[in-house]
């Protein structure tokens, strides 16, 4: 009987899994039917499967698609290769999905980004490289999806995400240097002005076009890394409570990881067991020692060089990026006033988007 496989989980995972989604439609089924239980937009990057997936609410796919069908939710984080450090992510998909014995090699990620989102990702850029005078960008992920913002806290009990301190600090340091693009879900409470550049309402397809465009990424255990790794854009990463082998690229010569958590951390066990006593114990893998901060300040200077510092200059307003900054008033969030305390703002993004 014809398969189909329901998707879920994290925008990472989705990612994770279309490499072996594609390799059962080239070698199996070329009509298998997939179910986007979340992030439809990002199979659609898949020239692939872009045409063999389907919404979880879309109307009478049991009935036309289904039915006689067996279906299957893949799980990775089930498999004993996986939670023993033996496959990561996509090997874990790909292990299960086309039924293999062994764990096979790491399969390529191929996103076709549209015209939409290059040329979006292109003009932010740019514009945020005039705006800061730079002549390179990075894009900054700071948090993980475990991430919470609790009045003028940001925590993360999962120990995946930068502790707002080092956030911080890190993008002090280089926006010395270069112009930094944040990638963060929420307006970020900061006692300093930041010299950071936050698009409002990218969506990840967007995001996409952006980190495609930009010269490096720096994030953590998230989707953006998984982006960067399938753009082929060079990249450091910073791991706390969760193992390189299982969710990042160690054999991706552009990926500089920094293991924060190594000797520190205890698997968890999560979609198997809820452990909270684990959470606790690793809540704290990422809280960075002052030689794990220069190691990641010299990994990005290493690969972009260290420039001169260049003077500010003042671009054409366009619209939906504003400029992190700070008010030092009840709030304490990074906003789009920028321009009313400190003047030189992008409080906008191109219309091609």
């Amino acid at each position: 009987m014809k398969k189909a496989f329901a998707i879920n989980g994290g925008a990472g995972r989705v990612l994770c899994a279309i490499p072996a989604l594609e390799n059962y439609k080239n070698n199996v089924d070329n009509d298998v039917v997939i179910i986007a239980e979340a992030w439809m937009e990002l199979f659609l990057l898949s020239p692939t499967l872009r045409h063999n997936v389907y919404h979880v609410a879309h109307k009478g796919l049991f009935e036309e698609k289904l039915k006689d069908r067996e279906i299957e939710s893949p799980e990775p984080y089930r498999l004993n290769a996986y939670f023993n450090q033996k496959a990561n992510l996509i090997q874990a998909f790909d292990k299960i999905i086309n039924n293999l014995d062994a764990v096979p090699d790491t399969k390529s990620i191929n996103l076709e980004l549209g015209k939409a989102e290059q040329v979006y990702g292109h003009n932010l850029v740019n514009q945020v490289k005039s705006q800061f005078g730079k002549e390179k960008a990075i894009v900054v992920q700071p948090f993980g999806s475990g991430i919470k913002l609790e009045g003028n806290f940001v925590v993360d009990t999962s120990g995946r995400s930068l502790e707002l301190r080092d956030f911080t600090r890190l993008v002090e340091e280089l926006s010395k240097s270069y112009a930094v693009i944040l990638m963060v879900p929420f307006k970020v409470p900061t006692e300093k002005a930041l010299q950071a550049a936050v698009p409002e309402d990218a969506d990840l397809i967007k995001w996409a076009g952006i980190i495609n465009a930009a010269d490096y990424f720096l994030g953590c255990d998230s989707v953006g890394q998984h982006l960067a790794h399938a753009l082929k854009k060079p990249a450091t990463v910073v791991i706390g409570s969760t193992f390189p082998e299982n969710i990042c690229y160690p054999d991706n010569k552009n990926f500089t990881i920094i293991d924060n958590g190594k000797g520190k951390r205890t698997y968890s066990p999560i979609r198997i067991t809820h452990d909270h006593g684990i959470e606790r114990d690793n809540e704290d893998c990422m809280i960075l020692t002052e030689d794990t901060f220069d190691k990641i300040i010299k990994s990005v200077q290493n690969k972009l060089g260290k420039p001169k510092k260049e003077k500010q200059t003042v671009s054409p307003v366009v619209p939906h990026v504003h400029s992190a900054s700070c008010s030092h008033n009840q709030s304490n969030l990074i906003t789009p006033n920028f321009e009313k305390k400190y003047g030189n703002v992008i409080d906008s993004l191109t219309n091609n988007g």
